[in-house]
């Protein structure tokens, strides 16, 4: 099930404060996937450039470690994709997609995203190496 609601911290670095304002802030929406009373990931949608680039959005989404291979994340995007629409925009853009995620990068290939754009050693992983975002686009 996807709901409005609540959300977690995006970084055990960053404060509860500092995750909800920029998980939850005033320009987006935020849901959360839960089954059986338990959350298991979140996303927002929001515009993804003001002005003359308000007919496209963007999304971010996170699924607890625990939760991964049980199809949330392909819930939560198919949601996205169904809501966007729904609010009229005409395109949806990830604007940092880490290149060595090699599960997001095929979902949402599978979901007719294309790359577009690859922002080199963009990314610091957390094994201290640098890798590539990837900015990728579908039209809705």
């Amino acid at each position: 099930m996807i709901r409005a609601g609540d959300t977690y911290a995006l970084d055990p670095a960053m404060s509860e404060e500092a995750a909800l304002a920029y998980w939850c802030g005033p320009d987006q929406e935020t849901f959360v996937a839960e089954e059986a009373g338990e959350v298991l990931g979140t996303y927002y949608l929001r515009i993804n450039q003001a002005g003359g680039g308000d007919h496209v959005c963007n999304c971010g989404y996170m699924v607890r470690a625990d939760a991964g291979g049980r199809g949330v994340a392909r819930r939560m995007a198919e949601h996205s994709l169904a809501r966007a629409r729904e609010r009229g925009f005409e395109a949806m853009q990830f604007n940092f997609v880490i290149d060595s995620n090699a599960r997001a990068v095929r979902l949402w290939r599978s979901l007719g995203f294309e790359i577009v754009g690859r922002l080199p050693n963009a990314f610091q992983h957390p094994e201290g190496r640098y890798v590539d975002a990837l900015v990728m686009y579908r039209t809705l």
